[in-house]
């Protein structure tokens, strides 16, 4: 039994560690997981970002390559500066404020000349704060170009010192790659914020962001000192911090675009999708955990029954084996005549009649145990003296007590306790209540019965000074094949089947079985059954004491040996 129990725990064992092993893996996975999903929702604001950016660069380098893509012969052959207004009649440019040329070769060199589209003529610009934002970004190519100095290649710039007045300029070179001339525009703000970015953001939302538009991201644009001058939020709604931040490209590079989701943050979604994942994970192992527990403590529970009634099989062998020996030994002395005085004969006759009965006893409570477990067990109430039923079952076992040595001091109630039962399964469990006590009275050799009514119970009590029941046990006693773990226990043979019968009989009378033990002082089994209702209602209108309350009433209060019932009670008298 103890292998069968090491291979259960071996098994148990082995389900727990690959179990948490793979617990652990699966958190670290989730873990990693996380941190990838975090990430790659950062990457994925971060790219829609820079699409936006992108978006805004592409359309003004396009604007700027159509618009101001002048030929060098404007600026090279005399008089042919006028033709550049013509140019920028033909291609009007889109977000531009104002536009307007640098001639670096002609007279007048270095004077801005503004475009005016009403007539489609340049005209020398007044001086402002704009001009003089013109000066300074086209400064650094007129000096390229008085010096002559050659350009491999020209690029497109812009020029944000005076954020009032952002320049976007595009030089023109010669056949020789010198620079004659700028071409350039003052950018126009309310255009990019009333029409570029709008455009950049939602054209690019369809890429990133597939699905409903309620659910679209937040994107909000900054100035340098952190005003919003554009977001795509509805009016009152206060954007949290942003999830990913980054400056446009090209111009306006001093403004910040900023994202803010509708929805939850890449960090959000990914801590409650690891959250959830664990859950599940904690929730799978704690059933897959509950269930093999639950095999574990049926297996044991199994293991545990089988062993008790490979107990329950050897006792019951004992208990057969050890009267029907007795039997046929006094059998064998009368059969061969070796007895001549009639007292021994007598003496025999009775031992057999003492150990018949304790056969009887014993296949009577595997009957009565087998009928109850199949639920075929049924009772045959009648009116019967509670009184006379008791006595009659002390008689019954005065000469095994005798024999064994015992003495016992019985107290009636001193009248007839009239009760609806049947008489022998009520006396079957009285039976083995003394039965009980005999087993487990130790060394000593005393039992009291008692008999008594309280209120409109009648209550049957058997009293021993044995061994005694730790008040751990007394829940499990009742229990089919339990037996005490006491060292008396593998010196004392029985069916554990006695105390179940005695309970399930008791309660099939409406009664209960009530115990009082303590270990070294005895215990005490009562049975509490209800009286016939004539019998209760007379005993209350002639104002009958109920009894004192608890198992045992006055004997479990009473000090001392034998006798224990008196001397106010009635004298006991010995089986």
């Amino acid at each position: 039994m103890a292998l069968k129990r090491r291979t259960l725990w071996l098994g148990f064992l082995a389900v727990l560690v690959p179990l948490a092993v793979l617990l652990c893996l699966q958190y670290r996975w989730l873990v990693k997981l996380e941190h990838a999903s975090t990430v790659a929702q950062q990457a994925a604001l971060d790219n829609y970002l820079g699409a936006v950016a992108g978006e805004v660069e592409l359309r003004y380098r396009a604007i700027a390559e159509r618009s101001l893509n002048l030929p060098s012969y404007v600026f090279t052959r005399e008089g042919r500066l006028a033709d550049a207004g013509h140019y920028f009649k033909k291609k009007p440019p889109e977000g531009a404020r104002r536009l307007f040329v640098v001639d670096f070769v002609g007279e007048g060199a270095g004077q801005p000349l503004y475009f005016d589209p009403t007539c489609a003529s340049l005209s020398p610009a007044p001086w402002s704060p704009e001009v003089r934002a013109i000066y300074v970004a086209s400064s650094s190519w007129q000096i390229l170009g008085k010096k002559g100095g050659v350009v491999e290649t020209v690029s497109l710039s812009v020029e944000e010192r005076d954020p009032a007045h952002r320049i976007l300029l595009n030089p023109i070179t010669d056949d020789d790659s010198r620079v004659v001339g700028v071409a350039g525009m003052v950018l126009d703000e309310a255009w990019l914020r009333e029409e570029l970015l709008p455009e950049a953001v939602a054209g690019a939302l369809p890429s990133f962001f597939p699905g409903e538009r309620s659910r679209d991201p937040i994107v909000t644009v900054t100035d340098r000192d952190g005003g919003e001058v554009f977001t795509t939020a509805a009016a009152g709604w206060a954007p949290r911090r942003f999830e990913a931040e980054r400056p446009l490209s090209f111009a306006f590079t001093d403004w910040t675009l900023g994202l803010t989701g509708r929805h939850p943050t890449a960090g959000d979604w990914a801590r409650s999708n690891f959250q959830l994942n664990v859950g599940l994970s904690a929730l799978l192992a704690a059933v897959l955990l509950g269930g093999v527990v639950l095999a574990l403590r049926t297996a044991s529970r199994e293991m545990k029954l089988s062993e008790m009634k490979s107990d329950f099989v050897s006792n019951v062998s004992h208990e057969l084996r050890t009267p029907l020996a007795s039997i046929r030994v006094f059998g064998e002395f009368l059969r061969l005549g070796r007895v001549e005085s009639a007292a021994k004969i007598r003496e025999y006759g009775e031992y057999i009649e003492t150990e018949s009965r304790r056969l009887t006893q014993l296949i009577n409570n595997l009957l009565d145990f087998s009928r109850i477990e199949s639920g075929r067990k049924s009772y045959r109430f009648e009116a019967a003296d509670l009184e006379e039923l008791v006595a009659e079952t002390l008689r019954t076992f005065q000469v095994r007590l005798q024999q064994s040595g015992f003495r016992v001091a019985y107290r009636g109630p001193g009248g007839p306790l009239p009760v609806r039962i049947d008489p022998a399964a009520i006396g079957h469990a009285v039976a083995n209540l003394l039965d009980n006590a005999v087993k487990y009275s130790g060394e000593g050799r005393e039992i009291a019965v008692a008999l008594e009514r309280r209120g409109d119970d009648a209550v049957v009590s058997v009293r021993d000074w044995g061994v005694g029941i730790p008040r751990d046990e007394q829940a499990k006693i009742f229990d089919r094949f339990h037996r005490v773990s006491t060292g008396l226990v593998h010196d004392v043979k029985g069916s554990g089947l006695g105390l179940a019968i005695v309970r399930h009989v008791v309660s099939a009378h409406g009664g209960e079985v009530e115990v009082d033990s303590r270990p070294g002082h005895g215990s005490t089994f009562s049975i509490r059954l209800p009286l016939e209702p004539a019998a209760a209602g007379a005993a209350e209108a002639a104002g009958e004491p109920a009894g004192a309350g608890g198992a045992g009433g006055g004997m479990a209060a009473a000090e001392g040996r034998l006798p224990l019932l008196g001397p106010e009670g009635p004298r006991p008298r010995e089986a």
